[in-house]
């Protein structure tokens, strides 16, 4: 206690802050990587006028209080104020929209990764490009911007992400992460920067409109991990912590996405590495060791934070349907006076779910909450869908929607292992699908056809694997790459549990899918006629 005590005061820690989907959390770290501090503030996107969105106000109240909560987490355990750290990241979800004028006001509301009303611009620049753009990366958000005749393009002068706008207002400085950069536009692998051809090419696409701006001017810069990209200004600071206790001129690291802190933390960011995170929305990431034959619908080509590619399966829809159908068995069990504990309550349905079928014995469920890029829809309606003969058991239920949170990300992972045959020596496992003990590893397991391996320190997520970014820059050695440093320094002696893909499971989740595939068609009459 007195060393983490001296470690704060010194300002030897490291501050990793995340902006999720459903919650800010701040993960403070010592000089061994070990988290003493946390802090959160749960917070929910809005849907308004057919745009999901985060106020400005959501996002500066959301993280002043998140910063608040872990403040105050470091003067209970250790009895002083947070003045200081010895350095500071954020991260956010990835992908999204920020348009900003000449005189840095939001010349839209913050459009989330989560909508998915781009497809226009998507297939467009895909064709131009040559090259997969997602409906959620930024450049799609702004060409179908383009495309609507939108009047506030004319006045953009920059557009950045979430964590990028964060940064910005802290630091001064308008740059991204290179991981983070590449669900913006392209990487050019050779130089770590934004693809100068594909930005002519863009350039060139809307020359006829006269807009006056070009592409590149627009764009944020590109930092790799291990640069120092600003310090945190007066401002910043008294943005951060309104109270005044936090001091400027810490050394911010650039930010990352998610998926750039999710590699992080799992140790899973050098070839024939991989990870899974599973959440509110779920995305597989592997570590490529060669280009793709092909450019894919499915598959997203992004980057490490130190720039090498990776295949990225990001699916819209993960555990929303999930919980709400978990909250329907609590409210269940108030209306006969029990109260249960969440965590028990997860917990007993997820263990219930492995004694069902293991092809879920004919029951069938869609958990989209939003639209589901890799199987083509704009828009989403929950179903659950059962035949009459179906053997329909609470085991069977709770593992079909177990099965649905996977299967769109089973379409995508189907084409890198069967059809690119994409070698993978560990694929790593985090966030809230994992919570119970075995049972999300094994559906994993069956849903990749591969072992799946949980890390005790996964589950602090992605603000620790923020914070170990802020770390690396401090601390790296000369030609100390990012995954020597997480593999000899951070996760040294650590291997976690691995399950490895049941054969009953995964023939069953095989025939699963074939409903799957086919039922999709129910879900698409059900988005075109209910509203």
């Amino acid at each position: 206690m007195g060393e983490i005590k001296d470690s704060i005061l010194n300002g030897k820690t490291y501050l990793g802050i995340e902006l999720g989907s459903t919650r800010i959390k701040g993960v403070l770290i010592d000089e061994s990587y070990a988290p003493i501090a946390q802090g959160s503030h749960e917070w929910e996107n809005r849907y308004e006028n057919g745009v999901w969105t985060y106020s400005l106000d959501d996002i500066w109240t959301g993280l002043q209080d998140c910063y608040a909560d872990l403040a105050a987490d470091v003067l209970n355990k250790y009895g002083v104020e947070l003045t200081t750290v010895g350095s500071i990241g954020f991260s956010a979800m990835m992908h999204g929209y920020m348009a900003f004028n000449d005189q840095g006001k939001l010349l839209v509301p913050f459009r989330t990764w989560r909508n998915s009303m781009q497809e226009a611009a998507s297939t467009k620049l895909t064709e131009v490009f040559d090259f997969h753009i997602p409906q959620r990366w930024s450049i799609a958000h702004l060409y179908q911007s383009i495309l609507n005749n939108e009047e506030h393009v004319k006045d953009i002068t920059f557009f950045t992400t979430l964590a990028g706008y964060i940064h910005w207002q802290l630091t001064g400085n308008k740059t991204l992460g290179v991981g983070e950069a590449s669900g913006m536009f392209p990487i050019d692998q050779a130089t770590g920067q934004f693809n100068t051809e594909m930005i002519a090419k863009f350039d060139d696409l809307v020359a006829d409109k006269g807009y006056p701006w070009k592409l590149k001017d627009i764009l944020p810069d590109v930092s790799s991990a291990g640069v120092q990209a600003g310090t945190l200004t007066e401002d910043g600071a008294s943005k951060l912590d309104p109270r005044g206790i936090l001091k400027a001129g810490i050394p911010l690291c650039p930010p990352e996405g998610d998926a750039g802190t999710g590699m992080t933390a799992t140790n899973a960011v050098k070839q024939r590495t991989g990870n899974v995170s599973a959440g509110t929305s779920v995305f597989s990431m592997v570590v490529l060791e060669k280009d793709l034959s092909k450019p894919y619908e499915e598959i997203d080509i992004v980057t490490t934070p130190t720039g090498d590619p990776v295949a990225m399966v990001h699916c819209n829809n993960c555990t929303s349907d999930i919980n709400a159908w978990v909250n329907i068995f609590k409210q269940f069990a108030e209306c006969f006076g029990v109260g249960l504990d969440a965590n028990k309550l997860y917990g007993t349905l997820f263990n219930i779910a492995m004694e069902g079928d293991s092809d879920c014995g004919g029951l069938l469920s869609y958990n989209y909450i939003s639209g589901e890029n890799i199987t083509g829809f704009e828009e989403g309606r929950p179903m659950f869908i059962r035949t009459p003969n179906a053997n329909f058991t609470l085991a069977n239920f709770m593992r079909t929607h177990l099965f649905s949170a996977l299967a769109a990300l089973k379409i995508g992972n189907d084409i890198l292992f069967k059809e690119e045959n994409v070698g993978v020596d560990r694929i790593t496992g985090h966030g809230g699908f994992f919570k119970t003990p075995g049972v999300g590893q094994k559906i994993m397991a069956a849903a990749l056809g591969a072992p799946v391996t949980c890390m005790e320190t996964a589950g602090e997520g992605g603000p620790w694997g923020m914070a170990l970014l802020a770390a690396y820059m401090m601390q790296k050695q000369d030609n100390e790459t990012l995954g020597d440093f997480l593999e000899n320094k951070v996760f040294k002696g650590e291997s976690g549990t691995t399950v490895t893909p049941d054969i009953a499971d995964t023939n069953g989740f095989s025939r699963f899918m074939k409903n799957y595939n086919l039922g999709l068609s129910a879900q698409r009459a059900a988005v075109d006629n209910i509203k």
